[in-house]
């Protein structure tokens, strides 16, 4: 079997080496170029011609988005799979949309990361564990309209709202969505001024009266 040649894209050179000694030993797996941003991802795909690209998101200049979009118009065998640490719906979504294969997070394990490079280069759509779970939740079915309370929000902010009418906090609530805390955080704010309540409390009681947190 030919190894699957592959290029690691990311701005922090102890995160490439990281994944290069990863690698290093694995007979299905080689590390034929790297790159530090964007633009570079770009020249090295097209010089190299590799069958995967792992990318990270968040690079000065040029970032991995646009990078994905330029490659899978430059290169479209190439496959991309998005490795980093950013887990909201617009970064998995707008990645996507520029044509990746997959979205994995970084901190996910050795296999992971292999069965997803190998995946993506047998063509498939690939997510990490935590991923997958978020696009179950967030293309699961809405509630019939009629029944929905508090049409002014989106499923998401509803997701979080039930959370916390539950009595979670905004931990608990991140690791139930497999959301940041930070992104809880941001939903939760955007919620209050829908709702036009001023406090956690608050909220909790409007929720719990339109039969939230059970």
């Amino acid at each position: 079997m030919t190894a699957i040649r592959l290029v690691v894209v990311d701005d922090h050179p102890t995160f490439v080496r990281a994944i290069s000694v990863l690698f290093e030993n694995d007979p299905d797996v080689d590390v034929v170029a790297t790159a530090s941003d964007g633009a570079d991802a770009v020249d090295v795909v097209i010089a190299q011609q590799p069958d995967v690209v792992l990318m990270d998101v968040s690079m000065p200049g040029m970032d991995g988005i646009v990078a994905t979009a330029a490659i899978t118009e430059a290169a479209p065998h190439a496959a991309v799979v998005v490795l980093t640490m950013f887990d909201d719906d617009d970064k998995i979504g707008d990645a996507m949309r520029a044509g990746a294969r997959g979205y994995v997070l970084k901190g996910a394990s050795r296999d992971e990361i292999r069965d997803a490079i190998r995946g993506a280069a047998a063509g498939q759509a690939v997510f990490g564990t935590a991923v997958a779970h978020r696009l179950r939740s967030l293309f699961a079915p809405a509630p019939p309209t009629a029944l929905r309370p508090f049409p002014q929000l989106t499923d998401r902010e509803l997701d979080v709202l039930d959370r916390v009418a539950a009595g979670l906090d905004n931990a608990g609530t991140a690791r139930a969505l497999f959301l940041s805390e930070k992104t809880v955080r941001n939903y939760v704010s955007m919620i209050f001024t829908k709702l036009g309540v001023t406090s956690r409390s608050e909220a909790i009681v409007v929720a719990r009266q339109a039969g939230l947190g059970s």
